[in-house]
């Protein structure tokens, strides 16, 4: 096997965290808006909604696992996944923007079908583009400490993505609509700005990275053989179950938190809230001056009217989120995880994530300071397990090899993408399904009744604490502990370097 040194350059890693960057500026779109658009702009009923989502899940079983398997397979002067990044760029980018393209069809039926048909394609090239992006980031280094560090900086690169997207979308759409306030045309001009971003980010990872780890030389082609390992892989289990529930609730709560803000929060006192932040125009009905009052009101950050404040409102919230997981990944991730080992450190983050998630339940509508200071504990408690899933995942990956000696990185890596793909639908198609059953009506604006209220409250509260505490379950029967990774690392450095093997 042909070893390359494992120290990683950080223009490398930051080259390389670029790619990700692109990735959440769609999946955090998908995450926080998919169903919120589908409701609102779309004007289709929660449960259509929630069915469009779980649709596309039927196509995902075919694609991501014949993915990993291309991807592995794939031998180019490139690499094995360096050139799936460069591929699927263009076309990942252009499905995003008719993924949130509405056609002003009348009919709901073809408006749902127009719906399926973009956001499974837009799933599809997910896949293409971002399992192989994932697997690349598990070939660049066998170092324990490297491979910790790319997906600290990678995920810092996220985290600036979730910035933009969970803060600025709104207030971006807002301000895109123009004086018309055609919505339609803001969501085009937003998503079209995003999309040409993470076009070009992806070309520089492509550009900017490099594979380290290849499979044995003497490893044959077996594809059966590959399959059978992944799935009876113990650390493979837990790991899907893990990111299957992770993202289920993501989604859920992200998207709740949504109607949460536009349907409970008092839209008073969130106005008064953000008079105390200099983010209203003043009582004269005269717009603040001066350069940063600018900077503000150019992204759409100045509230003019209590009833718009919950656009700013809800932005301000995200914003707060993705600080605090910024400055927690830098500082916390990478610390925590060398000290007491990735499973250590996420089962107890998790655990606090879930208990600070349920108690989003108790804030009456109009204490938004609490809900502000939940939402930082929340962040915070969360922060740390950012990086270190797909980091685990790559010690899955090591674990295959080590045991079946055999490599099978990008399969590994599928599967867990599939999983992360089914929770985000699953979360989205549960939250579309509750709020159809507690009564919630479709459309902007729409007064809701108090059953629907409730519904979107225990949606952002008790029960993603529930899926939650799943995912800390699966943890405990994740066997790749600190201790055993390092005796693992040390033992596939000693094969790699023979020239047998």
């Amino acid at each position: 096997m042909n070893v390359l040194s494992q120290k990683v350059p950080f223009a490398e890693k930051l080259g390389y965290s670029l790619g990700d960057c692109s990735a959440n500026l769609v999946f955090q779109m998908m995450m926080i808006y998919q169903t919120k658009f589908y409701t609102d702009v779309f004007g289709l009923e929660g449960a259509v909604a929630g069915s469009v989502m779980l649709l596309a899940r039927i196509v995902d079983a075919f694609v991501d696992p014949t993915v990993g398997i291309l991807s592995d397979r794939t031998n180019s002067r490139w690499g094995k996944y360096r050139p799936w990044v460069l591929w699927t760029a263009l076309p990942f980018m252009v499905f995003y923007v008719l993924a949130f393209y509405n056609p002003g069809i009348e009919n709901k039926t073809m408006v749902a079908v127009y719906a399926t048909i973009s956001y499974t394609l837009l799933m599809t090239l997910y896949s293409f583009n971002n399992t192989p992006y994932a697997s690349l980031g598990g070939v660049m280094s066998s170092d324990i400490k490297e491979r910790t560090s790319i997906t600290s900086v990678r995920f810092v690169a996220a985290t600036i993505a979730q910035f933009i997207v969970q803060g600025l979308t709104l207030p971006l759409v807002s301000k895109f609509a123009g004086e018309s306030g055609d919505k339609n045309q803001g969501w085009l001009y937003t998503i079209s700005l995003f999309a040409v971003i993470g076009f070009v980010f992806l070309v520089v990872t492509f550009f900017t990275s490099k594979e380290r780890i290849t499979p044995p030389t003497n490893q044959k082609v077996n594809t059966r053989q590959d399959i059978r390992e992944t799935l009876k892989n113990i650390p493979w289990r837990a790991m899907f179950i893990l990111t299957l529930f992770l993202f289920t609730t993501l989604a859920m709560w992200g998207s709740a938190m949504n109607y949460y803000f536009e349907n409970y929060v008092d839209a008073g006192a969130l106005y008064a809230f953000l008079n105390k932040l200099g983010l209203t125009v003043a009582d004269t009905g005269v717009a603040a001056t001066g350069v940063w009052s600018s900077i503000l009101d150019s992204f759409g950050l100045i509230v003019q009217t209590p009833e718009s404040a919950y656009e700013v409102g809800f932005g301000l919230f995200n914003m707060l989120g993705a600080i605090v997981q910024f400055f927690g990944v830098i500082f916390l991730s990478s610390f925590l995880a060398n000290r007491y080992g990735k499973k250590r450190v996420f089962i107890i983050c998790l655990a606090l994530t879930a208990i600070f998630t349920a108690f989003f339940y108790f804030p009456d509508e109009t204490d938004i300071e609490t809900m502000f200071v939940l939402n930082f504990l929340k962040s915070l408690a969360y922060a740390p397990t950012v990086p270190l899933l797909w980091a685990m995942i790559a010690d899955v990956a090591d674990h295959s090899e080590y045991v079946n000696h055999r490599r099978a990185t990008g399969f590994v890596f599928a599967g867990v993408v599939f999983a992360l793909k089914a929770g985000l639908g699953i979360g989205g198609a549960l939250l579309g399904f509750m709020l159809s059953g507690f009564g919630y009506v479709s459309g902007a604006g729409t007064a809701q009744t108090d059953s629907a209220i409730h519904g979107i409250v225990l949606s952002s509260s008790l029960i993603p604490a529930l899926t939650f505490a799943v995912g800390v379950v699966a943890l405990w029967f994740y066997p790749i502990t600190k201790q055993f990774n390092e005796k693992m690392q040390a033992e596939l450095t000693d094969r790699r370097s023979k020239d047998d093997y």
